[in-house]
This record gives C-alpha cells, sequence and structure tokens, in this order.
C-alpha cells in the first residue's frame, strides 16, 4: 500500500487560512474514496469532509461547510483541505485517510461515512481567538 503524510498545519488567528495537504502515494486509483479528519483534545475523531476521486463528488460535515474545500490533485496525487474564516473550535488534529471503492454507491456522501483502513499522522491546526 502507499503512504499518507499531512503537511500544513500551523497556528493562525481567527478568521485567517490554511491549506493542509495530503501526499496520497499509492492512492492514484480513481475507485478510492478519500477523507479529512480531525480529532481536538478530549473529543471524538469526526469526519469533516470527503471525496470520491473516481467522480471528484465532495461532501461536508456542517460544521464547516461553506468554510473549507476539500479537493484532489491527480497528477501531484495530493489532497488537500483549504480552510478559510478559521474558528478556535477549529483547533484540532487533522488527519487525511484513504480506501478504495469500486461501486455506483461510491460518492462524497458515501464516503464521508466510510471505514477507512489508510491513515496518516496527522498535522496539529491551533486557532487563536
Amino acid at each position: 500500500q502507499g503512504r499518507l503524510v499531512e503537511s500544513g498545519g500551523g497556528s493562525v488567528q481567527a478568521g485567517g487560512s490554511l491549506r493542509l495537504s495530503c501526499a496520497a502515494s499509492g492512492y492514484t486509483d480513481r475507485t478510492y474514496c478519500l477523507g479529512w479528519f480531525r480529532q481536538a483534545p478530549g473529543k471524538e475523531r469526526e469526519g469533516i469532509a470527503a471525496i470520491y476521486a473516481g467522480s471528484g463528488h465532495t461532501y461536508y460535515t456542517d460544521a464547516v461547510k461553506g468554510r473549507f474545500t476539500i479537493s484532489q490533485d491527480n497528477v501531484e496525487n495530493t489532497l488537500y483541505l483549504q480552510m478559510n474564516s478559521l474558528k478556535p473550535e477549529d483547533t484540532a488534529m487533522y488527519y487525511c485517510a484513504a480506501d478504495s471503492c469500486d461501486g455506483a454507491y461510491c460518492s462524497g456522501r458515501y464516503c464521508s461515512h466510510f471505514v477507512y483502513n489508510y491513515w496518516g499522522r496527522g498535522t496539529q491546526v491551533t486557532v487563536s481567538s
């Protein structure tokens, strides 16, 4: 299998922006779900955005809809998460995940509830007020 390596995290003030990257070598096949998750201290990990590589269909949780954008670069084998209008409650460790999905039911929404087997190690995002 391939590797997933996140980067781009950091500290930013509320209202600022960050772009996270996930180098997704080995997950370039179009039959893949790709997702971004986050986990804040003392909280459960939550999925926030997903994309089905085959169609480009995306899905966002309400907490980030309209502020975050998930995208993929198939040439660079990279998954991105553009985060705008950041809030202190966005502070968390952010992870990318990938796994195969091959079927007519595969979509951004389906990928948002997918059970992923392949994970990166995460990148920290801290938003100060």
